[in-house]
């Protein structure tokens, strides 16, 4: 076994690695849960008032 060999093992680990990620981002059982992280930004702070300002 040489080095290219290794390299070569290594080149399909990862290209399957990737392929699985690709498949488990793409899942429609994950599609509620990164759209409800999606839209976290959007949402308003808890400790927030409704003009703005800060509670104490």
């Amino acid at each position: 076994m040489d080095i290219n060999d290794l390299r070569g093992f290594l080149t399909a680990v990862l290209l399957f690695s990737f392929v699985g990620l690709v498949v488990w981002a793409w899942s429609s059982r994950r599609r509620a849960e990164f759209d409800a992280s999606a839209a976290l930004p959007l949402e308003e702070d808890q400790h927030m008032t409704t003009n703005g300002q800060e509670k104490n």
